[in-house]
């Protein structure tokens, strides 16, 4: 499962990334236009990422605009909500910013004797943010560990906790480092935990918040803070950091450098499909309009990146397959 997936992103960036020679980001001119069908009615529920939540509710309003009949609730309140909505069947989608675990796995196979689905269906780039006014030019992976882990996995030596320690001068030099990040049920406190922490532990000064938004918001009122969210997220207060990886250039997230940016993920859809069985129109027309044009338009207006026809098509075939 786990080796899959990281083809599968490893095949999506490679695949997205010829779109750059475009500073405009386009949806792949093969992927196909939606086109609805007869006997689309029912409710949609969806429970799960916070990250995602704005992009399902783009999908769902271009869905409903094919099937006005169709009733789409969202709730997002972390990815770790989802595996447990999808195996206890109170919600029919479960939109997750990062892969599910083993154990989550383990505890829907147990109730349906199945795997769940986990769709890929955009890719996200994990940003680091500061306030607008901050001058660092970048950190590395190791930095950014000192500053945000008690562990240090990363192999940093000192614990970084003023801006003067990064390089900073002037009145930003002994000005100390305000954290903020996602609550443990954010599958983005997961995803930085594991690549930007080497798996280490965070600090108890970070200060947890329930949602994207308020990350970028904390860090747009606090001149010294430091924060982590989906690129999706980003404001006219807030400023990107560049990262680099190993001694690496600064890389900054964009749709140039979706290749080489250290903090690239998919955005995951995960859904109960039995191996073998027919989805139900509902679901398939669903997660087909994700798939689209239509739908990849969607990813391109909520500030993430679109799937390649290929890639998107490898998707579909997880679910169409008989």
């Amino acid at each position: 499962m786990i080796c899959r997936r990281n083809f599968f992103l490893v095949a999506a960036l490679a695949l997205t990334a010829p779109l750059a020679a475009s500073a405009q980001v386009q949806v792949d001119e093969n992927l196909p236009s939606y086109k609805p069908v007869q006997g689309v009615n029912g409710n949609i529920s969806s429970m799960g990422s916070d990250t995602m939540n704005n992009l399902m509710t783009l999908w769902a309003e271009g869905f409903q605009k094919f099937y006005p009949g169709v009733t789409i609730e969202i709730e997002g309140k972390g990815s770790s909500t989802a595996p447990a909505a999808l195996t206890k069947g109170t919600a029919t989608f479960g939109p997750m910013s990062r892969p599910m675990k083993e154990d989550e796995i383990d505890a829907f196979e147990k109730a349906y004797g199945y795997k769940p689905t986990q769709l890929g269906t955009s890719i996200d780039m994990l940003a680091v943010f500061v306030h607008k006014d901050n001058p660092v030019k970048g950190l590395s992976l190791e930095q950014l560990d000192a500053i945000f882990s008690s562990t240090r996995k990363g192999g940093g030596k000192a614990n970084i906790t003023t801006w003067g320690q990064l390089g900073l001068e002037g009145a930003w030099a002994n000005r100390a480092i305000s954290l903020y990040g996602r609550n443990s049920a954010s599958g983005t406190y997961g995803y930085f935990k594991e690549n930007a922490l080497f798996k280490g532990d965070y600090k108890t000064s970070v200060k947890e918040q329930p949602g994207s938004s308020a990350v970028i918001q904390g860090v747009a009122n606090d001149q010294a803070g430091i924060g982590y969210s989906g690129i999706g997220y980003k404001t006219a207060a807030v400023r990107v950091v560049p990262l680099s990886k190993s001694g690496a250039d600064y890389v900054e997230p964009s749709i140039e450098t979706v290749s080489s940016y250290p903090l690239s993920r998919f955005l995951y859809l995960s859904v109960n499909h039995k191996p073998g069985s027919q989805l139900d129109p509902l679901r398939l027309e669903f997660i087909k309009y994700i798939f689209s044009k239509d739908g990849q338009e969607a990813v391109v207006k909520d500030g993430y990146l679109p799937l390649s026809a290929k890639v998107a098509a490898r998707q579909l075939e997880m679910i169409l397959k008989k």
